[in-house]
């Protein structure tokens, strides 16, 4: 994974440290739609939904003003089913580089042109939805052809040099054995891939929960053979730490001590703050302190241990270092370009 450019790095750095201490959120994810081009089975969003009250392009600089965040998501629902993506990441966006910006996707709708103007308008990283390396991975999202139509993608944008791709696997009961194919096929299409974990409270059901001690030793074993294959390029994401807790979270079946509303939350596609995703208590966008004192402050679910919140679940000491070793660098940033 391509590290971000000295100058970029030091205004991540300021802005995350002062947010750090004035309880401002360290990352944002805005889910820009509820509609998505897919069912995946553990996910509670799926198909299209009513989308006439979606934020415009231009309302995301206010939110972006207000709440100052160092890194953004950009998920939904899909969000590449937005026509206007571009111009919404371009109102995300600040002249200075910030925030580090992320699309989160399935990509059933991504082509080379749209990589290209989204890679443009200031993605810094695409995250790609991939929870099998074959093709189960169309019935598990609900999408005919899909594996197909990253296979030929993915490697095809890798060439481009960028080093900006990551596919995400949400572990679940169903994948727990396939951790390192999944990590063989980052390799062999040029990628990089990082690791989350399946939480039932989303849908409700536990099937996809490692929940059998057979389950939990496979676990082990794959992240074992995981940690043995890092080197320096970075291409597993997930820092150790991050795994170590991801192994915890499912032998323990929980994980306390969640921080959001707090170091995270959520922006609805209409705009309203949410804690996380889960967590359905929703707030004006002048109201975040009143979400801090009355979710964050009190809040005593252990029930999730999503991405977003396990990159924030730590120490800032720790925080800072893993991001400094782990993604910062004196390079300048390379420009996109076509391989045509």
């Amino acid at each position: 994974m391509r590290k971000v450019p000295l100058a970029e790095s030091l205004r991540i750095i300021g802005r995350g440290s002062l947010n750090w201490l004035v309880e401002r959120p360290i990352v944002v994810s805005f889910e820009v739609t509820d509609s998505c081009s897919c069912y995946c089975k553990h996910c509670d969003h799926g198909g299209p939904r009513d989308d006439s009250r979606n934020l415009k392009p231009a309302d995301y600089r206010r939110y972006v003003r207000e709440l100052k965040p160092c890194v953004v998501q950009v998920s939904g629902g899909e969000p590449l089913l937005r026509p206007d993506i571009v111009e919404v990441v371009r109102n995300i966006k600040e002249p200075t580089g910030l925030p580090y910006t992320i699309l989160v996707s399935n990509w059933t709708e991504m082509t080379e042109q749209k990589y290209l103007e989204l890679a443009e308008a200031g993605i810094d990283q695409f995250s790609v939805s991939l929870d099998f390396p074959d093709r189960r991975h169309d019935d598990f999202r609900g999408y005919p052809g899909l594996f197909d139509h990253l296979s030929e993608l993915i490697p095809r944008l890798a060439k481009l040099g960028r080093d900006d791709i990551v596919l995400n696997s949400c572990i679940t009961s169903a994948n727990v054995a396939e951790i390192n194919r999944m990590a063989d096929l980052a390799r062999a299409w040029g990628v990089n891939i990082c690791y989350s974990a399946y939480t039932p409270r989303r849908t409700g059901c536990r099937d996809y929960f490692l929940n059998w001690p057979k389950e939990i030793e496979l676990l082990h074993r794959e992240l074992d053979r995981i940690e043995a294959r890092r080197d320096d390029t970075n291409w597993i994401v997930n820092s150790t730490s991050t795994l170590d807790e991801t192994r915890r979270y499912f032998e323990n079946r929980g994980a306390p001590g969640c921080s959001a509303g707090l170091r995270f939350l959520v922006v609805t596609a209409d705009g309203r703050l949410q804690p996380c995703s889960m967590q359905f208590k929703r707030y004006p966008l002048g109201e975040r302190r009143r979400m801090i004192e009355e979710f964050s402050r009190t809040n005593s679910c252990d029930e999730c241990y999503v991405s977003i919140r396990s990159y924030l679940d730590k120490s800032f000491p720790r925080l800072l270092w893993e991001n400094v070793a782990g993604y910062f660098s004196f390079k300048p940033r390379l420009e996109p370009q076509s391989s045509r």
